[in-house]
């Protein structure tokens, strides 16, 4: 017995890398999956590794950058296995550049992949996931990026997007019997291999993401929503939401000069660990600008 035995799934993006991990964990837990990439040949390898090996998937080409796509990669899982009970977002795309080189088309295809592609297949997945009266389990793919990422303005936009959808999400779909949790998974992927460095880095198993995945979709999880967690390489890790930290109240509302009293000795000594890479705060000798020669 699986802990996903008679759950029906799906995974975007999902021919290669993390999403290829996911889909391998899910059958072997019992889980029937749609195996969805943009390139057909890809998802179908992986669909025919999960039935060789005793599982049930089929593979789909649905373009997650539609939401045409989306609702008919929805409809595949039902029209194939009679139900859907899991929907990962999964697909990503990058198209790096810094904020002063980044042009409007690239930012709007990153964001039309990772957040409208996410928003799209949510909600065709709920609909069919509230008519069935089943619950449910939507998991989304965000990253570390969206504590800020030098040159990323666009995949980090997007990941912030997609931490606030979750959080929200969870709010709204609990009614019905659906939690939507999400990670920001560590691996070692053609998309990873984009970014700069990523030569000297360590590898990291995509597939190693797989198995906190398929606990999270499990019914043992059932107090498990609206949360985020890092995971990937030897760890899990609670992505704590975005809070207040420390505050300074003044009675009546702040001035100018009660500001210049206070802030620097107040505020400045929480300017912590800064961007994905957690490096000490840089800027407390200022940021000004060049001097000219």
């Amino acid at each position: 017995m699986g802990i996903l035995d008679g759950k029906a799934a799906i995974v975007t993006g999902s021919g290669r890398g993390v999403g290829r991990g996911h889909c391998l964990h899910l059958a072997k837990n019992g889980a029937k999956v749609v195996v969805n990439d943009i390139l057909l040949e890809e998802a179908q390898k992986v669909a025919e590794e999960i039935k060789a090996a005793g599982g049930e998937a089929i593979a789909s080409n649905a373009d997650i950058g539609t939401r045409a796509g989306c609702e008919a990669l929805v409809q595949q899982c039902v029209d194939a296995f009679g139900h859907i009970d899991i929907a990962i977002n999964n697909a990503g795309i990058v198209r790096d550049k810094t904020l002063l080189k980044l042009e409007d088309a690239e930012f709007e295809l990153v964001l039309r992949i990772h957040v409208m592609g996410t928003f799209w297949i949510a909600q065709a997945a709920a609909k069919k996931m509230i008519e069935q009266g089943t619950g449910g389990s939507i998991i989304n793919t965000t990253s570390g990026a969206h504590f800020g990422s030098f040159g990323q303005t666009n995949y980090s936009a997007a990941k912030g997007a997609i931490a606030s959808m979750t959080y929200t999400w969870a709010m709204e779909l609990a009614k019905h019997g659906i939690r939507v949790n999400a990670i920001g998974p560590l691996a070692t992927t053609h998309m990873s291999a984009t970014f700069s460095d990523a030569d000297k880095m360590p590898y990291f198993p995509p597939e190693n993401n797989g198995p906190i995945v398929c606990w999270l979709c499990s019914d043992e999880a059932d107090f498990v929503s609206g949360q985020i967690f890092g995971t990937g390489g030897d760890r899990i890790s609670h992505m704590v939401q975005p809070h207040y930290g420390k505050t300074l109240i003044q009675p009546g509302g702040w001035e100018i000069d009660q500001i210049r009293t206070y802030f620097k000795q107040h505020m400045q000594p929480e300017f912590g660990a800064f961007g994905m890479l957690g490096k000490p705060y840089p800027f407390h000798a200022g940021v000004k600008p060049p001097v000219k020669a």
